[in-house]
This record gives structure tokens, C-alpha cells and sequence, in this order.
């Protein structure tokens, strides 16, 4: 009752009721109906340098910010027992080739035995026994060479392992970047026994991911090619353009799913698909930018609009202007004419960003429709204001 007493006081200032009314003109201007998701800022390419080998780092040549180029030393590790496995594995190889040419020296000479041993048969002057054992022997030395040669391969395989192993301990990028932190630092002792340990952590910042989350409500509406724009919280007056890149087929949580990892008893298993069926989904959409001059930093948030469509220099009302929305695009709205009396009108509504709607037809720019009431009684004044007669 008290509303219907504030409207009516409103409209009874004058014959045309009007006032009391607010009131927006029709104008043209541009309406974009968007998706809106949270998204955060990561490298193009993130990279956890980390050690192959055991030991302790003597040197750190390189501290956060530092802009690196693929190759450069990052980091050098305790290579000791490296160089001295190379040692060991050398000293090997060299003692299996001069057992080879020692060995090679006995081939010779047992060969020529032999042949000389056959010409002595040939002349009678020989036995045959003699001719056959000089022929084992032979035989046997062209088997230890063959041994000998298997031996020599082993030796430099390991060799070059143990080379391998000596350049492990000089940690290298593995590609352009800048540091963006330091795991160990030197004089620490690190275990690569079982797990690779980071040193440092390498990004590369000249273009950065943005990686959105989108609510399951809204993935239905989008697909990768839309155009797309972001603000920062910092900066929200600053619009950066770019692109739905792609969209990543099952949300993060997937990686905790039951069905992938194997859980300590099935009451745990149950808990688990108990709390993710609960929660909010979300799918990433990923977007990338150019960042020439580093103003998008690693972990930053990005207030990300994806627009499914846009609508420019169209007639355009406020979105509070339209009730009784029907089918095909229809609803009803109170337009105000000339003469100051208010109409009820059918128009074709576009676009609707829930702020502005797009008209398409039955409205005219300049044309003035009504968006609401200005009540300006507080409340006592409503409480104590008697009804009008008949109401």
C-alpha cells in the first residue's frame, strides 16, 4: 500500500503522470554480450632447471631476474666422483686395447707357427698333431681379440656415460629466459638418487598464457577463435585484445579423480568423489599474449571477457526499460511520446548484456522510455501518509 500511495503522489503532479518516472532516451551505441572469467598470467614456456646428478653446488651463477640465453651455466655441481668414474672408466679402455695389441701380437705369431708348421707337413718333416694344435692355438687367439673387441666397446660406453655424467654437474639452460626463482642455493647438497631437484625455476616472459576459468554454466557458449579481451585488476580501464586460443578438454581437478590415482582405502576414494562432485567446475580457456615490455607479470589476475557478440552503432536501451519479455526476441516496454503520455510498446530486443539491450525495431532514436520509479518518501513519511480515497 505504501508503494501504491508513493506512485501515486508521483504521478499526481501533474496531468500527464510522468513525473516521478526515470526516464532514458533511445540512443545508438555498442552492446557486447560476453562471457566473463577469472584468469591468471603464466609463462609461455616454464621450465624447472633441475640437477641429474647427486652432490653438492659449488657455484650458483645466476640470481632471480637474471635474463639468460639457452646454454648459459646456471649452476655447477660437486664433479669429484664424476671425473673420477672418468678416470676409472679411461683407465679400463686403455688396458683392454693393450691387452688387444698384445693379443694382436700373439695372432701374428701364432699364424705364422702354422704356416710354417703346414709347409713342414707338406714336406714330411711335420706330424699332423703338431699341424692341428698349431691350428687351436691360432684359433684361440683370434677368439681372445674377438673377446678383447666386445670389451674395448663395453669400456668406451662406459666412458662416455661417465662423460655425460662429468657435464651433468655443469647445469646449462635448457632455452631463453629469466629466472624467475632460485630452489637451492649454492652450498646445498641435492639427491637426484630418486627425483630430479629443481636448482632453478626458468620462464619465458616475452609472451605469457593467460589460462581463464570457465564456469561449466558457460562453456556450452563458447568455443576457441572468439575474439576476447582483458583487463587487469591494476589497470581496469585498459582493454587488451586477443583470442580464445583453446579449451582444455577436462578441468585440473581431473588429476585428483579416483579413478587416476590410487588412494589409501575406499572410504577415501568415496570422500574424495564426494567433494569433487560438490564444488564449482571449471574448464581452462587459454589465451596468449605478446609481452615486449614485461608489463604482465607470472601469477598475475585477468579479468577475461569472451565475447560471444557485439552489436555497434545499434539503437540501445537500458536493459531495466524491458518487461514482459516473450518469445522471437520480443518484449514489452513504456515509451513516453511527445505529449508526455506514456504508451505500451512491442519492440524486437538484439543483444542484452544485462546493462544495455539492443533495439532492432519499434523504437526511434531520441524516442524516451521508462526504466523505473524515483520514490523519494523515506519511511516514516510513507507510514504516516494516509491512502488517497478508494484506495
Amino acid at each position: 500500500m505504501a508503494g501504491a500511495v508513493s506512485l501515486y503522489a508521483a504521478l499526481k503532479k501533474n496531468g500527464n503522470g510522468t513525473d516521478g518516472l526515470l526516464t532514458a532516451d533511445v540512443k545508438r551505441g555498442t552492446i557486447e554480450e560476453t562471457v566473463l572469467a577469472n584468469g591468471i598470467f603464466k609463462p609461455y614456456r616454464l621450465v624447472a632447471v633441475g640437477a641429474q646428478v647427486s652432490g653438492r653446488i659449488t657455484a650458483l651463477h645466476v640470481k632471480v631476474g637474471d635474463t639468460i640465453k639457452k646454454g648459459d651455466l646456471v649452476a655447477e655441481i660437486d664433479s669429484v666422483t664424476q671425473q673420477n668414474s672418468l678416470k676409472t672408466s679411461e683407465a679400463s679402455l686403455a688396458d683392454y686395447k693393450a691387452q688387444k695389441v698384445e693379443a694382436e701380437a700373439t695372432l701374428i705369431n701364432a699364424e705364422l707357427t702354422l704356416a710354417r708348421q703346414k709347409r713342414l707337413v707338406a714336406g714330411n718333416s711335420g706330424t699332423q698333431s703338431d699341424l692341428e694344435s698349431d691350428q687351436a692355438t691360432r684359433d684361440k687367439d683370434k677368439a681372445a681379440i674377438d673377446s678383447l673387441n666386445a670389451q674395448i666397446d663395453e669400456a668406451e660406453v662406459a666412458v662416455a656415460t661417465a662423460q655425460v655424467n662429468l657435464a651433468y654437474t655443469r647445469i646449462t639452460a635448457p632455452m631463453d629466459g629469466t629466472v624467475l626463482a632460485v630452489v637451492n642455493q649454492q652450498g646445498q647438497t641435492v639427491n637426484a638418487a630418486q627425483t630430479a631437484p629443481t636448482i632453478v625455476i626458468l620462464g619465458q616472459l616475452d609472451r605469457m598464457v593467460i589460462r581463464a576459468e570457465i564456469s561449466e554454466a558457460d562453456i556450452l557458449h563458447v568455443k576457441p577463435g572468439q575474439k576476447a579481451y582483458f583487463t587487469l585488476l591494476g589497470d581496469p580501464a585498459t582493454r587488451y585484445n586477443t583470442v580464445l586460443q583453446s579449451i582444455e578438454p577436462a578441468p585440473e581437478s581431473i588429476t585428483s579423480d579416483s579413478s587416476v590415482t590410487s588412494s589409501s582405502s575406499s572410504s577415501s576414494s568415496s570422500s574424495s568423489s564426494s567433494s569433487s562432485s560438490s564444488s564449482a567446475i571449471y574448464y581452462n580457456g587459454i589465451l596468449t599474449v605478446d609481452n615486449p615490455t614485461g608489463r604482465f607479470r607470472t601469477y598475475m589476475t585477468a579479468e577475461v571477457h569472451i565475447i560471444l557478440g557485439e552489436a555497434k552503432n545499434v539503437l540501445t536501451v537500458p536493459s531495466s526499460a524491458l518487461s514482459m519479455s516473450g518469445k522471437n526476441g520480443k518484449a514489452e516496454i513504456s515509451v513516453i511520446g511527445k505529449d508526455g503520455h506514456i504508451s505500451r510498446r512491442t519492440v524486437e530486443i538484439g543483444l542484452n548484456d544485462g546493462i544495455n539491450a539492443e533495439i532492432k525495431s519499434g523504437l526511434a532514436e531520441g524516442e524516451k522510455v521508462v526504466i523505473g520509479t524515483a520514490v523519494t518518501e523515506t519511511s516514516s513519511s510513507r507510514s504516516s501518509m494516509p491512502p488517497p480515497p478508494g484506495m
